[in-house]
């Protein structure tokens, strides 16, 4: 029995794990360069797949309800998603230019130990949020079991496709999308024989209320979307090249986002005609159609545009769930889980936590859930500070996975005080806000100041942090007028140009003001400072 348990042990180690096996494998180091394949192309695209879902058809419904006009909604979307695309650009250029994931991002801020918390919260809200997405489409009934059932085999299937490698996922995603685009427009279009009043309908608020909810919708749209800021480096690590995620990011995101929102508004306005009330959501919809018309054609109709939607549900599980909480896993236990068995966990996680069960009866857990961009807001706040400001673009990559005294981010037995006095802190001052967004009655000026919980978290965050930084000095700082981001870094066994020599970038000289061109030898691989 002893041999059994020992030779099970061996099997579940992950080969290729480091000198420390609870702090690193090969999946959480920098990617190798065959494992860098998504283009400028692909980021851009991957938005529009991402955009494309459900939730993303309808995703101006609340912001209409309070008064505010459709296109009023929409240049809050636009003004919010471009926003936020400039925090995904920022907070995810590390893992572009060193191809690691958040969970080892979060290392060079919070500690090699400190990180275990943010990564942890991440993967806890990956596992959560994957259940109760898939949970929308399916209720507690027999039929509904079977096919979340099925649902959730496919999406473990796809989960057997290297990272690398699901970039055709992505360009699949854009072809449905644009079938299921142009089939709803032009089905519902016919039936209601044009694209209704809600398109034509004005604002039914006015003056300060109004200008209000569009401050409020403005930061509610971007704050919508801070987990992928938070973890953009579990994305970006898979670039060719750093710049490829730049215009993919800043202009996909955008536009891909209104798009979706403007086809779902003409979709959802139409149904005013053809029922006689407003349906945002398109399943919803079809359903209606197909109770009310039950023919041959609308049937056809129904299950190909229902089945294009079931791909868009798979394409986001994996992708902004499965992905982010495989990255998240593997950094916690690394000695036994990679990256594919961390995706694999939560879908398993998914599963157990009863997904049913938190749609119907805690609806201050799901309030909970959408409020979570507080705490993530603090979280990015402090990683921008560090890369940008405290490490100027320079991260000492082996310290990432080192769990001694001499790492450069082992800080206090592995946590960073500092990280952690700004995310108290910056928790702490939107908490008020928080429990107002929970139920809890607050006054009104305290609600109004939740609407900036996002950027008032980035920006406390991020000055706390500098603060610490410059009150108590770590052993990693680089001084203030020297930029030390390296091109393209490449793991040294992988380097061709001479043996140890993996950092090639540039240094802005503070006297001259010209960009120096420095290399990082061994000395850099083993955590020194490299003179240029």
């Amino acid at each position: 029995m002893t041999s059994f348990a020992s030779a099970l042990k061996r099997r579940l180690v992950i080969k290729g794990s480091g000198e420390n096996p609870f702090l690193d494998n090969d999946d959480i180091r920098p990617l190798s360069l065959e494992d860098r394949t998504w283009t400028q192309t692909t980021y851009f695209t991957f938005w529009f797949s991402a955009a494309a879902t459900v939730a993303g058809w309808y995703s101006g419904s609340a912001a209409q309800s309070t008064g505010l006009s459709v296109w009023e909604v929409v240049a809050c979307q636009a003004a919010g998603y471009f926003l936020i695309a400039i925090v995904f650009v920022a907070n995810g250029r590390p893992g572009a230019v060193y191809h690691i994931g958040f969970p080892i991002l979060n290392r060079a801020a919070f500690g090699v130990y400190g990180a275990w918390w943010p990564t942890f919260n991440r993967a806890v809200m990956a596992v959560v949020w994957n259940g109760v997405n898939m949970g929308k489409g399916s209720a507690l009934t027999s039929g509904g079991m079977i096919g979340y059932v099925i649902f959730w085999l496919m999406i473990c299937s796809v989960l057997w496709i290297r990272i690398p490698k699901m970039r055709i996922l992505i360009y699949i995603k854009l072809l449905v999308y644009i079938i299921s685009a142009i089939g709803m427009l032009t089905w519902t279009l016919t039936l209601a024989g044009g694209i209704g009043p809600i398109l034509s309908q004005g604002s039914r608020v006015h003056g300060s209320e109004k200008a209000w909810l569009i401050v409020r919708f403005v930061w509610l749209f971007a704050a919508n979307c801070a987990t992928f800021a938070s973890n953009a480096a579990d994305f970006q690590r898979y670039a060719q090249k750093p710049n490829d995620v730049i215009l993919g990011n800043l202009v996909g995101f955008p536009v891909a986002d209104l798009s979706v929102a403007i086809v779902g508004n003409i979709v959802a306005s139409t149904s005013t005609v053809i029922f006689g009330e407003l349906v945002w959501n398109p399943i919803m919809l079809l359903d209606r159609i197909q109770a009310e018309n039950y023919t041959a054609a609308n049937r056809a109709g129904c299950f190909f545009l229902a089945l294009l939607f079931a791909y868009s549900a798979l394409f986001s599980s994996v992708f902004e769930n499965s992905i982010p909480a495989g990255n998240d896993i593997a950094a916690l236990v690394p000695k036994y889980i990679s990256i594919r068995r961390g995706m694999f966990l939560c879908q398993v996680l998914s599963f157990l936590i009863n997904p049913w069960f938190l749609l119907s009866s805690a609806s201050v857990f799901i309030r909970f859930l959408g409020s979570y961009q507080m705490f993530l807001a603090a979280i990015t706040g402090i990683l921008l500070c560090n890369y940008y400001v405290v490490s100027r673009g320079e991260l000492l990559v082996p310290d990432l996975f080192m769990g001694g005294r001499s790492g450069a981010y082992y800080f206090s037995r592995g946590w960073n005080f500092r990280a952690y006095i700004a995310y108290v802190v910056t928790v702490a001052v939107n908490f008020a806000g928080f429990l107002g967004n929970m139920g809890v009655e607050v006054p009104i000026g305290i609600t109004r100041f939740y609407y900036f919980a996002y950027p008032v978290g980035l920006f406390l965050s991020f000055s706390i942090f500098l603060l610490c930084n410059l009150i108590s000095r770590p052993a990693h700082i680089v001084p203030w007028g020297r930029w030390r981001e390296p091109k393209n870094y490449v793991r040294p066994e992988e380097d061709t140009r001479s043996p140890g020599i993996v950092l090639i970038g540039t240094e802005l000289d503070s006297e001259t003001g010209s960009n120096k061109v420095i290399s990082a030898g061994n000395n850099a691989e083993k955590g020194l400072e490299v003179k240029s």
